[in-house]
């Protein structure tokens, strides 16, 4: 399957804090068969708190912490929504705010982190997925463009 790279208009690059293609140096991604039509696999990868349910239950997979995520009015199901995410991992208190930069039902829906990411393993990302219609389901392939952290964890970090 080719991977359809957003495209980004000048209002996108322009925009305060999103950060254009070029930083991003690694990439990951996985596809996966759905037996269910495109439009429900949307619907269901289209909730930022289902994506990241999985960091939002304190688990060995969390080094015992966890994340809460926060939603505005647009529920992170608009463009230019905004998702913040927020915790403590491994006794790091950790965060992120990114922005939905583009939607369309059925097909495909990419965000980006926006600000200064606090994180450990990466720093910003952009992350999305594709659904293409299949016989008897639907393709979902996911995937990540991400940068390494700018900085480790230093001063002004809480630790517990």
């Amino acid at each position: 399957m080719a991977l359809r790279k957003p495209e980004f208009g000048s209002e996108q690059i322009a925009r305060p804090g999103v950060h254009p293609l070029a930083m991003f140096s690694d990439h990951f991604e996985a596809s996966v068969f759905v037996a269910a039509p495109p439009e429900i696999v949307f619907a269901y990868a289209d909730d930022p708190a289902r994506l990241s349910s999985h960091m939002s239950k304190s688990s060995w997979m969390m080094g015992g912490g966890r994340m809460q995520t926060e939603l505005d009015a647009g529920r992170g199901q608009t463009v230019g929504s905004r998702i913040s995410l927020s915790g403590r991992v491994l006794g790091v208190n950790l965060s992120l705010d990114e922005v939905v930069i583009e939607r369309v039902p059925p097909e495909r829906k990419p965000w980006q982190t926006t600000g200064s990411p606090r994180l450990l393993v990466i720093g910003h990302y952009r992350m999305g997925f594709e659904i293409t219609s299949q016989a008897n389901g639907s393709l979902l392939h996911v995937y990540i463009d991400y940068a390494l952290p700018e900085d480790a964890p230093r001063a002004g970090w809480d630790f517990c």
